[in-house]
């Protein structure tokens, strides 16, 4: 009896260790921190509903050019399994994206390799963007996720692009490119669903329109209070409601 008492707690400590160890290098696929660079800052809030997330996001200069590049995805499903396919989506980018290609070949190319790989059930919505730090032109393509980039600038906030087909789907996906020219001052936030996906009590989600409209009020913040101040507006909305989804978000400022 003593015995199998042991070697129960000795499997119990290989899981938790395992676990642990396993957290530990899904925060390692996250930024070690803001990005600053001449023209352009940015920023990421990151809060999972659970141990493991669905949610990846990572952002870095392309090569020896100007250009800031960003991606943000969103796995279907929760817990270790997404983690485990998020992983796979962030190995499968860190192949391609530093290479300068185009955001609509490179979700092309994750697109193809997530289909080859096939998991039942499970695909990932992605966006991918890129700044010209020089010429502040922004260029991204979006495969199904949702909310679109938001920009927000002293005219007020709004949706760019269109949608898509998340990766992993369909083998053969062609995605658009959306083009929008920046200027100094301007933010551009991107953001998984869990934020306009979290409801109140009565089963309300947050929605676009309020996301919109606490972007417009904290408009000249900079990006980390601004990325605050969205957090703590879905929270004041949901109240003592449990999150039941990732919530993760980008901010990247031109200056």
């Amino acid at each position: 009896m003593e015995a199998l008492e042991i070697e129960q707690a000795s499997v119990e400590t290989f899981f938790k260790e395992s676990l642990e160890e396993a957290f530990h290098i899904q925060q390692a696929m996250l930024p070690t921190g803001p990005l600053r660079l001449p023209t352009v800052e940015v920023r990421y809030k990151y809060r999972p509903a659970h141990i493991f997330s669905g949610d990846f996001l990572d952002y870095f200069s392309i090569g020896d050019s100007n250009l800031l590049g960003l991606y943000l995805g969103d796995v279907v499903g929760k817990g270790m399994p997404a983690a485990l396919y998020a992983a796979l989506a962030v190995g499968t980018l860190c192949g391609i994206h530093k290479r300068g290609e185009s955001p609509d070949s490179v979700l092309e190319f994750l697109n193809r390799r997530l289909s080859v790989r096939n998991v039942g059930g499970r695909y990932c919505s992605v966006q991918y963007a890129v700044v010209d730090r020089t010429t502040l032109q922004l260029r991204f393509v979006n495969a199904g996720l949702n909310p679109r980039p938001i920009l927000i600038n002293s005219e007020g906030c709004r949706e760019l692009g269109g949608g898509g087909f998340p990766c992993g789907m369909f083998n053969d996906i062609r995605y658009d490119v959306y083009a929008e020219q920046l200027k100094a001052g301007d933010i551009v936030l991107f953001s998984t669903d869990g934020l306009i996906e979290a409801q109140d009590g009565d089963g309300e989600p947050y929605g676009i329109e309020r996301l919109l409209e606490a972007s417009q009020a904290n408009r000249n913040a900079p990006p980390e209070i601004l990325l605050n101040k969205l957090f703590h507006s879905v929270e004041t909305f949901t109240g003592a409601e449990l999150q039941r989804d990732d919530m993760t978000a980008a901010a990247i400022m031109l200056t």
